[in-house]
């Protein structure tokens, strides 16, 4: 199983929404930035890299907001930890996506997210997470 952490960016009320290259997996399907855990490495320190490497900055990882296991029609199986993001430092850069876009929770339901992400994407739209 795939072991991926991801990072719900808050600014203003609003969350940080990334929009995959043509190039990826899954490829133009939104999603929550953040990556694989490598081995040996905890998950916090995980997203930490990954959103310095993506997004160019060096975020306070919050609270774990969710934990989701899912399984792709192809049989591919990922557990997803998702972390509240409310402080980083560092100018916002886009270093690997298509899009990048600032959404009120409310709106994330309009945005064509990776299957594994939808439910969580239901909930903070309705309001019951954050």
């Amino acid at each position: 199983m795939k072991r991926v952490v991801a990072a719900l960016i808050m600014q203003d009320g609003k969350l940080l929404v990334c929009q995959r290259t043509r190039h990826q997996t899954m490829p133009l399907k939104w999603e929550f930035p953040g990556g694989k855990i490598e081995e040996g490495e905890q998950p916090r320190d995980a997203l930490r890299r990954e959103l310095d490497e993506e997004l160019g900055i060096e975020a306070t990882i919050g609270d774990e907001l969710a934990r989701i296991q899912h399984e792709y029609p192809n049989g591919g199986m990922v557990e997803l930890r998702f972390y509240v993001v409310r402080e980083f430092s560092g100018e916002l850069e886009n270093r690997i996506f298509k899009d990048i876009q600032w959404s009120e929770p409310k709106d994330l339901p309009r945005f064509d997210f990776l299957e594994a992400d939808l439910t969580l994407v239901k909930d903070l739209a309705a309001g019951k997470l954050l």
